[in-house]
């Protein structure tokens, strides 16, 4: 974001319903992925009223908060796009992300309570989960995917999560 040149090549021909579907299309997943870690709540319940706790906490963290961050992640990009691209419109989002990046790092820590938890649980053996499980958890896979620059690497991760568990529950 500091390269308004590269920012713009970036941009370039991008319609703007790109960053509207972006925003809508990621609130609608996540307001159906607040089923899935509910039902995982639900499941540690039975065996960890602790963890199940710092768990529940941690959803209310990822969605209130997330669902915040999708809208104004795109807002942005519609933003810069809709001003033309230039360098003022880059400072004007940029001063806008970092104004509002609370949301990201309120929804990030959201996710590694819920992973340091999970993967506690499991590990240390108050699921019947055997102590393998544990790498089926969206801390841990973000961490190996966020090098590699996977776009969406949260929401990759999430998914192999949730497919890993579905073959072990």
């Amino acid at each position: 974001m500091k390269d308004n040149q590269k920012l713009s090549e970036l941009f370039d021909g991008m319609p703007l319903r790109n960053s509207v579907l972006s925003m809508v299309l990621g609130c609608l997943a996540m307001c159906m992925m607040f089923f899935g870690y509910m039902a995982i709540y639900n499941w540690i319940k039975l065996y960890s009223p602790v963890h199940a706790a710092l768990i529940l906490f941690s959803i209310g963290l990822i969605f209130t908060f997330g669902i915040a961050h999708h809208v104004l992640c795109g807002v942005p990009e519609w933003l810069y796009v809709k001003l033309g691209r230039t360098e003022e419109a880059r400072e004007i989002i940029t001063e806008l992300f970092k104004k509002t990046s609370v949301t990201m790092i309120v929804c990030y820590a959201g996710f590694l309570i819920f992973g340091i938890s999970l993967f506690l649980a499991v590990f240390n053996g108050y699921t019947p989960l055997p102590k393998w499980a544990c790498i089926f958890n969206t801390s841990l896979l973000m961490l190996v995917l966020t090098p590699l620059r996977v776009g969406g690497s949260g929401n990759w991760a999430g998914a192999l999560m949730f497919l890993g568990l579905l073959f072990l529950l």
